[in-house]
C-alpha cells in the first residue's frame, strides 16, 4: 500500500500558489483494508475514504470506462493491481495529473511540470471529451490563472467545442453546473469563465440569457463599450477586484439580463430592462437551483441598481422604499452587498473604472439616519397597532429629508 499526494495540491504547490486542500490517492489497498486501518467510508460510485484526523480524503486508485451520457455515464473499476500511472491518466489535465511521494518526489508521467511552466491548460488525452463536465472546469482553470498568463491548448479548445457540439452538455444536472460556476466566479479572473465558456459554445447552452446580451449595443454616452456583454464581463472584473462572495458576483453577472430582450426598435435605449430583467434572473436561479442568498441579491440588484445610481436625486419616500426593498434596515450586510453590485455595475464601463461612487456612502448615511427612529419611542406615546407604522414611515420620512436637507447643504 502506497499513498500519494494528487491533482490540485500538487499542481499549485508548484507554481507557489495558496492552496487549502489535499487529495490523496492509495495504491495496492481495498476497501476493506482502509476500513481497518480507520478510515471513514464516504464514496457512493467510488471507494472514497476520509482520515479522521485531517478530514482529507483518500481515494483508492481507479480506472474508468463510458458507459453512458453526461457527468455520471462512467463505469468505475479499482482493485489493488491499479497503478498510479492508470490513475493519473484519466485525469483532466495535465497539470493535474501529477503526484507527490511522501520524500518530494514529483510522478509526471504527462508533462504537467512542462506545461506548468509554459502556463499552458492541456487535456491529458482523447478520453477527456467522455466527460462534458471537463469544459466548465477548464474554463474554471481559465478564470483561476488567468492573471498568471495561462492559456488553453488550442487542441484542447477543440475538444471542448466538440463536447458542446455533441448535445452532451444537455445531461449535466443543474448541481454540477452551478458548483462548477460558483467556484469559477469566486476565482480571480470569473469574467474569463464566461469568455472562455462563450468562446467554445458552451455559454449559449448553459446560460443563454448572459450569451444573448453579447452583441447588443448600449447608448455610447453612457457606455463607452457599447456592447452589454462587454460591459458584463467589465463589471465581473470590478467586482472581483473588492468583493470575494459569490453572491455578489453571480447578482453582477445577471443583473443586465433583460437587455438582452430589449425591443430592437428601441435600441441603443434599454428602458424597463430592470422589470424585463426580474423574471429571467429568476429562470436561472431555478435551472440552476441557486442558493437563495445568491438569488435574493441578484433581484434585488436586478429591479433596483438604476434607483441606486440615482440615489442623491431621490425624495425622502423614495428613498426610504429603496432601502426597504434592499433589507438595509435589517441588515447592513445586504446594503454592502447591494452596494457592491452598484459599484461594480458603475464602473465596469470603458474609462469609469476609477470613478467615485457617492451613492455608497449617502445610502450607508442614509441608513444610519433612519435607524436614529426608534419604534419604542412611538409606543411610549400611546400609539398602538397601525398607528405606530404610519407614524413611524412619517417620522422615517422627515429623518430622511432632514439628513438629504443638511447633506446637500455640506
Amino acid at each position: 500500500m502506497k499513498i500519494y499526494r494528487v491533482g490540485g495540491a500538487v499542481r499549485d504547490k508548484l507554481l507557489h500558489y495558496p492552496s487549502h486542500e489535499n487529495d490523496w490517492v492509495v495504491i495496492g489497498s481495498t476497501p476493506e483494508e482502509m476500513s481497518k486501518l480507520g478510515y471513514r467510508p464516504v464514496g457512493q460510485d467510488f471507494p472514497v475514504f476520509i482520515k479522521p484526523e485531517t478530514g482529507e480524503e483518500y481515494a483508492l486508485a481507479r480506472t474508468e470506462r463510458k458507459t453512458g451520457l453526461g457527468y455520471g455515464g462512467f463505469s468505475f473499476y479499482t482493485a489493488p493491481d491499479i497503478s498510479l500511472e492508470d490513475d493519473l491518466v484519466r485525469r483532466d489535465l495535465t497539470i493535474n495529473a501529477m503526484a507527490e511521494d511522501e520524500d518530494g518526489t514529483i510522478i509526471d508521467p504527462h508533462g504537467g511540470q512542462r506545461d506548468l511552466e509554459d502556463r499552458v491548460l492541456r487535456h491529458v488525452s482523447e478520453a477527456f471529451d467522455e466527460d462534458p463536465l471537463r469544459v466548465l472546469r477548464v474554463a474554471r482553470f481559465a478564470a483561476r490563472y488567468a492573471h498568471l498568463g495561462f492559456t488553453i491548448a488550442p487542441e484542447t479548445e477543440r475538444l471542448m467545442i466538440a463536447i458542446v457540439n455533441s448535445g452532451e452538455l444537455a445531461h449535466l444536472v443543474a448541481e454540477r453546473i452551478w458548483k462548477e460556476t460558483e467556484r469559477a466566479l469566486c476565482e480571480k479572473s470569473p469574467d474569463i469563465y464566461i469568455k472562455t465558456l462563450r468562446d467554445c459554445g458552451a455559454l449559449k447552452k448553459l446560460l443563454p440569457e448572459v450569451d444573448a446580451l453579447f452583441g447588443v449595443d448600449q447608448r455610447a454616452d453612457y457606455h463607452p463599450e457599447v456592447d452589454t456583454g462587454i460591459h458584463i464581463l467589465m463589471s465581473l472584473q470590478q467586482a472581483a477586484n473588492y468583493s470575494s462572495g459569490a453572491a455578489v458576483r453571480f447578482a453582477v453577472l445577471v443583473h443586465d439580463l433583460g437587455k438582452g430582450i430589449t425591443p430592437k426598435d428601441i435600441l441603443p435605449r434599454h428602458s424597463g430592462h430592470e422589470a424585463r430583467g426580474v423574471p429571467l434572473v429568476k429562470a436561472v436561479c431555478d435551472r440552476l437551483k441557486v442558493p437563495n442568498e445568491h438569488r435574493n441579491l441578484a433581484l434585488v440588484v436586478t429591479e433596483f441598481h438604476l434607483i441606486c445610481h440615482k440615489s442623491l436625486e431621490l425624495k425622502p419616500t423614495t428613498l426610504l422604499k429603496l432601502l426597504k426593498s434592499i433589507g438595509a434596515l435589517k441588515s447592513a450586510k445586504k446594503l454592502d452587498d447591494f452596494l457592491e453590485c452598484c459599484l461594480a455595475d458603475a464602473r465596469g464601463r470603458k474609462g469609469f473604472e476609477d470613478r467615485e461612487y457617492p451613492p455608497a456612502a449617502y445610502l450607508r448615511q442614509a441608513r444610519e439616519k433612519l435607524l436614529e427612529v426608534k419604534v419604542k419611542d412611538l409606543a411610549n406615546s400611546g400609539l398602538s397597532g397601525t398607528d405606530i407604522g404610519e407614524h413611524l414611515q412619517q417620522r422615517q420620512i422627515q429623518a430622511l429629508q432632514q439628513f438629504k436637507n443638511e447633506f446637500q447643504q455640506n
